[in-house]
């Protein structure tokens, strides 16, 4: 029997599962705010954590930032459980240095934000600091491919709606006295 109900997304739901894949690959909101602190602390003296995590909540709530999560996790399971045909089950598996699509789907998280999001996600990708170094490192089992860079993508994106924030707020105050 067929479904003959027209599709509909349910955006709530979306949203949620992009949370809990997260989750079960093993990333907590809390890390990916920690890069956005290291990446906008040294502008922002007044800047919290608990702000970064409001970022990256608000960066997480983004349809485009679903569809990439979702995704690039399900790229990465079906590589751990070689569901996918050569070569790109081995360059996935490896995350073969010149393989960049994973890359270029972080791209789309980073541009929600602008074009600082660019330089913020290169400093992440090249540093590869806290979860993102986690993530990035081989163990023969667990694949990581998209995930490094698309929790970098999260971050570089949080930070640059920091900057963004943070200049509309001191516009609004006005010349210093």
């Amino acid at each position: 029997m067929y479904n003959t109900e027209p599709y509909r997304l349910n955006s709530r739901a979306v949203a949620e599962a992009t949370r809990q894949w997260l989750t079960k690959r093993g990333v907590s909101i809390q890390e990916i705010a920690e890069l956005a602190y290291m990446l906008q602390k040294d502008y922002y003296p007044e800047l919290t954590e608990e702000a970064c995590i409001e970022h990256v909540e608000a960066v997480l709530s983004k349809r485009e930032v679903h569809n990439a999560v979702l995704t690039g996790i399900q790229l990465d399971m079906l590589a751990e459980q070689r569901m996918l045909l050569p070569p790109l089950q081995d360059m996935l598996f490896h995350d073969e240095p010149l393989y960049g699509c994973d890359e270029v789907l972080a791209l789309s998280i980073v541009n929600v934000y602008g074009s600082i999001g660019l330089t913020n996600f290169g400093y992440i990708d090249k540093l590869k600091p806290g979860v993102v170094k986690r993530l990035n490192e081989k163990n023969g089992r667990d694949v990581h491919t998209f995930l490094d860079d698309l929790v970098g993508a999260v971050a570089a994106a949080a930070a640059s709606r920091i900057a963004h924030r943070m200049q509309a707020d001191h516009e609004k105050a006005g010349p210093p006295n």
